[in-house]
């Protein structure tokens, strides 16, 4: 059975940073592109924010995210993080990890989903 777990969600001030985490098991890691989605308050669809390939080198980020946010994997460890700079007001969602075998960014392309982690910033 496939499990992603997220963890690291939780209140900040805009301006400020916080790291999420995903462990993951029942899957081969290295096998599939790990990714990060959210879906903000009142949105009835999930945002694409960031993918990493499974070698940790390729790495593709939404629009509203890149140069703040920053992905990462350890394949030794089965987890992936997204480290959050600069967070604002619009970053506020649920943020779920995922894990793709295409590697690919929208939610149709999604083999595994996590739970979520509520990510809230305060201006």
């Amino acid at each position: 059975q496939v499990r992603l777990v997220e963890s690291g969600g939780g209140l900040a001030q805009a301006g400020g940073s916080l790291t999420l985490a995903c462990e993951a098991s029942g899957l081969t890691f290295n096998h599939y592109a790990m990714g990060w989605f959210r879906q903000s308050p009142g949105r009835n669809r999930r945002e694409f924010v960031a993918v990493i390939g499974g070698s940790g080198f390729a790495k593709y980020y939404g629009v509203a995210v890149e140069g703040r946010f920053a992905i990462s994997r350890d394949n030794d460890k089965n987890t992936v993080h997204l480290q959050m700079n600069n967070l604002a007001s619009e970053d506020t969602a649920v943020y779920y990890c995922a894990a793709t075998e295409n590697g690919g960014t929208r939610t149709n392309e999604v083999d595994y989903w996590g739970q979520g982690t509520q990510v809230t910033v305060s201006s």
